[in-house]
């Protein structure tokens, strides 16, 4: 009997469908569409982490700072304990290292004006918190040669590390710069200022730092 030539051969019906151009270009188009999805979907929560971190500071529960590992840029430790400066060996400070000492955690940037503005604040209770309070900065979305510069104009007495894929500053819902956190021996967040911080702000915040009640 001969075959039908209208079906088939069973070579050919095993034989493995081509994506066509267009298809390709969909199937490509759809992955990075899912890919973008993911990454805004990480971003929020990333986000409202930092949002959650903020508010249960504001709501007075203490929560502990998220730690950090960040290369050093300014590396002047005058006004730190001698216990933390060991920290420094290795050029990267980690956060968990500042455990058992109240900390000033300081959100900056060379271009950012308030900054400026509140710099000789930072260095007068850097220097009058000598040996108790450990004054940390942090410099985000800047030039490492422009935030030394900075640094050695104010005449910063304390270390400076920079967050250079902006990770941190997320994680503590921050919202702008400067910001300035303020930390018990615990490592728990018991004061936020927003804003170019006046000597008041830091009175306060560092008064509840020293403050070691559980």
């Amino acid at each position: 009997m001969s075959e039908d030539p209208e079906r088939p051969t069973e070579i050919e019906q095993v034989r493995p469908r081509r994506i066509r151009p267009k298809h390709l270009a969909q199937l490509v188009a759809l992955t990075a569409v899912v890919g973008l999805f993911g990454l805004l979907v990480w971003r929020v929560a990333r986000g409202e982490a930092g949002g959650g971190f903020v508010a249960a500071i504001r709501a007075g529960e203490r929560p502990v700072a998220p730690d950090f590992s960040l290369p050093v840029i300014w590396k002047y430790d005058e006004t730190w304990p001698p216990e933390a400066r060991r920290a420094l060996a290795d050029g990267t400070l980690a956060l968990r290292e500042l455990r058992g000492n109240p900390v000033v955690v300081n959100f900056w940037a060379s271009w950012c004006i308030p900054c400026k503005e509140e710099a000789p604040e930072l260095a007068a209770a850097a220097r009058r918190y000598r040996g108790r309070v450990v004054f940390l900065g942090i410099d985000i979305q800047d030039f490492t040669a422009d935030a030394r510069k900075f640094m050695a104009d104010v005449d910063a007495p304390y270390v400076s590390v920079r967050d250079g894929t902006s990770k941190t500053s997320s994680a503590y819902g921050l919202t702008g710069v400067p910001e300035t956190f303020y930390l018990d021996r615990k490592g728990r967040a018991v004061f936020h200022s927003i804003g170019a911080v006046s000597n008041e702000d830091l009175e306060v915040g560092i008064g509840a730092a020293l403050n070691d009640r559980s």
